[in-house]
């Protein structure tokens, strides 16, 4: 039986309007604000929207299958006052883990998604206002809003898949293209949603001649290039982006390398924040920290063994600490407050062996933590599927710094979860 969840002092009026499930182990308020094949998007970007009345959210045309070209998912909007749930466009340009990058910009009004042309497999992002259905088409595709909501920014989402698939679009094979050698076109971009204009701002040949320190990469010329990911710091004034290859002509196309970058928002002061021997230790999942001078990551720092640390360096490299002796899954931090939250995987020793992992809570004063919520993250037939179709929490702050979104499994399917936290954080900060 579903019960209703039980308010918490703070929580929000609409908390009540939502289900929680029994079955979900947890120390705080959590609700299912949606659920059948449904996630958010990332943990760089809350999917509430910024009145804090909507979810935009993905969901999934199926889930156990690896997406076809043409292939279209839904765009959901769910109306937390009223409990109301609408699909307000569909989407081809999606992969498993992010669906259509479905994020919000300024206001509840601007809704931005990708999608892609059939008759050219070209993707391109939407601006949609799905409070009245009027929507446009734009030049360029989205990864992540700048925090402005003037520009949006992406790396190629087409060629993405040739490097890790799950996070940008698929069209039939032909119409990615492969970037033999560090390549003048392909990098960075940005769209101004002003005049529409989409531009290269940094190139992967001007990341590997550019970067600070220069990158020393063996055989560059017959190595493949690509940019993945991107996210610009709180401040508007940096990004960050991962460089990555491989050399085909290595035995089985030889190890993915890659190394973690920063720039301004124009493309220039290209810096290395994490170098490729860094990286090759073990690491992953960088989110910028709020001060946006510094970065948090789990990374390999100790010598002699292979664990991951929850690390703080700087956008440049030229600091790096430890602030946590366990690194695992989605780690970002309060927007004002000391804590981290993240997530885990299933195969990490912090999950349980029924497929469960923590929503783990660090309190960076005294390192400390708890799990606040222990969430369902396999379905029944997981053990079959590729890592495709795993499912991460990828837990997010909303903007309030009181709620925490993530994704989870009810009833053998995705669903998106939210956690009260305010009452905790509060709770926490009264005892120094």
């Amino acid at each position: 039986m579903i019960r209703a969840a039980t308010d918490a002092p703070g929580s929000p009026p609409w908390f009540r309007r939502f289900p929680r499930d029994p079955g979900l182990e947890a120390r705080v308020p959590v609700v299912r604000i949606a659920t059948g094949r449904t996630i958010h998007r990332f943990f760089d970007t809350s999917p509430l929207s910024p009145s804090g009345r909507y979810a935009g959210l993905f969901r999934l045309p199926q889930e156990t299958r690896t997406p076809q070209p043409g292939e279209a998912g839904e765009v959901v909007v769910v109306d937390l006052h009223t409990g109301e749930e609408r699909v307000v466009a569909t989407s081809r340009g999606w992969e498993v883990q992010l669906g259509a990058n479905v994020q919000w910009g300024r206001t509840d009004h601007e809704l931005y998604f990708n999608d892609v042309d059939p008759a050219a497999w070209t993707p391109f992002a939407v601006q949609l206002d799905p409070l009245t259905g009027r929507s446009r088409r734009l030049a360029g595709a989205v990864f992540t809003v700048s925090p402005d909501g003037t520009q949006l920014t992406s790396y190629n989402l087409l060629s993405s898949r040739r490097i890790q698939v799950g996070y940008g679009v698929v069209v039939p094979d032909g119409h990615a293209r492969r970037n033999l050698g560090p390549v003048d076109d392909d990098g960075i971009f940005v769209t101004d949603l002003a005049t529409g204009r989409t531009r290269l701002i940094a190139s992967i040949r001007d990341i590997c001649t550019r970067a600070v320190p220069r990158l020393e990469i063996p055989h560059a010329e017959r190595c493949e290039f690509y940019c993945f990911q991107v996210r610009w710091n709180r401040q508007g004034t940096r990004l960050m982006t991962f460089l990555r290859w491989h050399d085909p002509a290595e035995p089985k196309g030889g190890p993915r390398r890659l190394t973690l970058v920063t720039m301004r928002g124009d493309g220039s002061d290209i810096r290395l924040a994490v170098t490729p021997a860094q990286y090759a230790r073990g690491g992953h999942h960088p989110m910028w920290a709020p001060d946006g001078e510094h970065l948090t990551i789990n990374l390999n720092v100790r010598d002699g063994t292979k664990d991951l640390d929850l690390v703080q360096v700087r956008y440049d490299g030229s600091t790096r600490s430890s602030i946590h002796p366990i690194g695992s899954g989605h780690p970002s931090r309060h927007p004002t407050l000391p804590f981290v939250v993240t997530d885990a995987y299933t195969h990490e020793p912090l999950a349980r062996p029924d497929g469960t992992v923590p929503l783990r809570l660090i309190d960076l004063r005294d390192q400390s933590e708890v799990a606040l919520a222990w969430v369902p993250a396999r379905r029944s037939d997981s053990a079959r599927l590729t890592t495709e179709f795993r499912i991460d929490q990828h837990p997010v702050w909303d903007a309030t710094g009181r709620l925490l979104v993530f994704n989870g499994v009810h009833a053998d399917t995705r669903a998106v979860y939210v956690a009260d936290v305010g009452s905790w954080l509060d709770q926490a900060m009264a005892r120094t």
